[in-house]
């Protein structure tokens, strides 16, 4: 500031008029650049490292291949007929035999084969528990765990999940092992500095390094997909190896790829760790996991289905059926209401849901915020245990959601219950309401994939008997200014759905 001042001070030698204005100019900038140098900047997420080496060094000790083997039974096969004498014969015997083909005829007795995988994994408990993905062991009967000192241990399985691919695995050691901590995946961000260690293609102790590209990704590998992608070169046999962030702690699992060629393209995806923790917890306490079930079949919200259901914006998840067994009827949950909140959580779409549920405890009393026409209200629910069999549909988005609506007629023919409509379309016996018996190939109807043969059960969530009762609803609906009807419909089954239509 001193220096700007004195140039611009008065001077005994008189200067020409153009020079001075140039000199003020100049002494002004100087001002300008100090006083803004001199202003605070804003804080941002730490910068990039000089060096990834620090943080290496700090948890690669953590880091092991997982060698997973699966030994077969093979029945042998007829090598081809080659020419006595050829060149090439001990070259095909050879080629035949390391895939266990050779022998000598289709009837010849079987022989066993092994299958050998290569992946990732990493300590996460000093006294041998190792964490890899469910995919890298498969169905192994013979497991080893290599630490980077080159020491080989077998390993057992603790327990495994394929819905999130997931493994855990012990092994015995008679020294406490390095270890890693899970930290906190919620609080990463797009544009975050990331660090992945792994055995790509077997080369072992590979670090790689880039940054969090995006978050909550559906690849639909399975029913909770929330992953984290990252362009951190993740190749073959990076599967299982952790995902750092800066602090040296594990944020995710890396499980997939996204890739033409089966090589890094900068696609890669982990499970993030607060999908992760839980799941690694059943499996260490139970062998399995033990997911909460609500026992309800859902669906997403759409534009028109969210003005229909006078939601404001489109969001929740929407109940379209109740299991009779399940803790969602005694709680009083219904076909219709919209879940937006559970225990706290906000459901932002249908694809939230089933991931909030199967992460809670079973047996938890949790509270369950719903829109029910209009109105917002908590329902407490006491949830039941969710099994892989016939329980895991329920939590699932029909495969047959209608898309968005494209056109502006409902376009449909409608007729009372008869008998003879029962027996045209297969109706289940105590299905009832209106059936649809034509349905015009060019209307939003159609485009929605409402069928011949399905029946509406409601209109706007009061329950209609006969066209007429169609027809009016729809009337009034019009005459209220709304823009859509929402139809309950059934298929032959009495599965239901619900399905908006524009009325403009």
């Amino acid at each position: 500031m001193n220096t700007a001042t004195n140039a611009l001070a008065p001077s005994k030698t008189a200067l020409p008029q153009r020079p001075l204005r140039r000199l003020a100019a100049s002494c002004f900038a100087v001002f300008a650049i100090v006083a803004t140098a001199a202003m605070p900047l804003p804080v941002y997420a730490r910068s990039a490292p000089e060096s990834f080496a620090d943080l290496a060094d700090e948890v690669t000790g953590a880091v092991v291949n997982i060698s997973a083997s699966t030994t077969v039974e093979t029945r042998n096969r007829t090598l081809p007929q080659l020419p006595p004498g050829t060149p090439f014969e001990d070259l095909f015997e050879e080629f035949f035999n390391r895939r266990g083909q050779g022998g000598n005829g289709e009837n010849s007795p079987s022989r066993p084969r092994s299958s050998n995988s290569l992946g990732s994994g990493f300590v996460i408990d000093p006294s041998g528990i190792v964490v890899t993905n469910n995919h890298v062991i498969g169905d192994a009967n013979d497991i080893s765990v290599i630490f980077p000192d080159g020491t080989r241990l077998k390993a057992e399985i603790v327990g495994k999940d394929s819905k999130v691919d997931l493994a855990v695995l012990k092994v015995k050691t008679d020294k406490p092992l390095k270890a890693v901590k899970f930290g906190d995946s919620d609080s990463i961000r797009p544009g975050d500095w990331v660090m992945a260690i792994g055995n790509p293609f077997g080369l072992g102790g590979s670090v790689t390094a880039g940054i969090v590209s995006a978050r909550g990704r559906n690849i639909e590998s399975g029913p909770y997909d929330n992953y984290i992608q990252t362009d951190a070169s993740i190749n073959k046999g990076n599967s299982g190896g952790p995902l750092f962030n800066m602090n040296g702690e594990v944020i995710g699992i890396n499980t997939a790829i996204l890739s033409p060629t089966g090589g890094s393209v900068g696609i890669g995806f982990a499970v993030p760790a607060s999908t992760a923790v839980p799941i690694i917890d059943q499996l260490r306490q139970f062998g399995e996991t033990r997911r909460g079930w609500l026992g309800v079949r859902i669906q997403n919200v759409d534009d028109a289905t969210a003005e229909a259901l006078s939601l404001g914006t489109a969001r929740g998840a929407l109940i379209a059926g109740i299991d009779e067994k399940g803790p969602a009827k005694p709680a009083g949950l219904e076909v219709g209401d919209v879940i937006v909140r559970f225990d706290g959580k906000e459901v932002k779409d249908s694809r939230d849901l089933p991931r909030i549920v199967a992460s809670s405890p079973v047996g938890k009393a949790v509270d369950v915020a719903i829109v029910r026409k209009g109105q917002e209200m908590t329902r407490q629910v006491t949830l039941g245990r969710l099994e892989d069999t016939e329980k895991q549909a329920s939590l699932q988005q029909p495969s047959t959601e209608p898309p968005t609506a494209t056109r502006q007629a409902l376009g449909l023919n409608m007729s009372g219950m008869t008998d003879e409509l029962r027996r045209r379309f297969s109706l289940k016996d105590d299905l009832k309401g209106v059936v649809i018996t034509r349905v015009d190939p060019n209307s939003s109807a159609s485009d929605k994939r409402i069928q011949a043969g399905e029946v509406i059960v409601e209109v706007n969530q009061e329950p209609v008997a006969n066209p007429a009762d169609v027809t009016k609803k729809i009337d009034d609906l019009k005459a209220q200014g709304r823009k859509s009807a929402l139809l309950l419909v059934a298929n032959a089954q009495g599965e239901v759905r619900f399905v908006a239509l524009s009325i403009e």
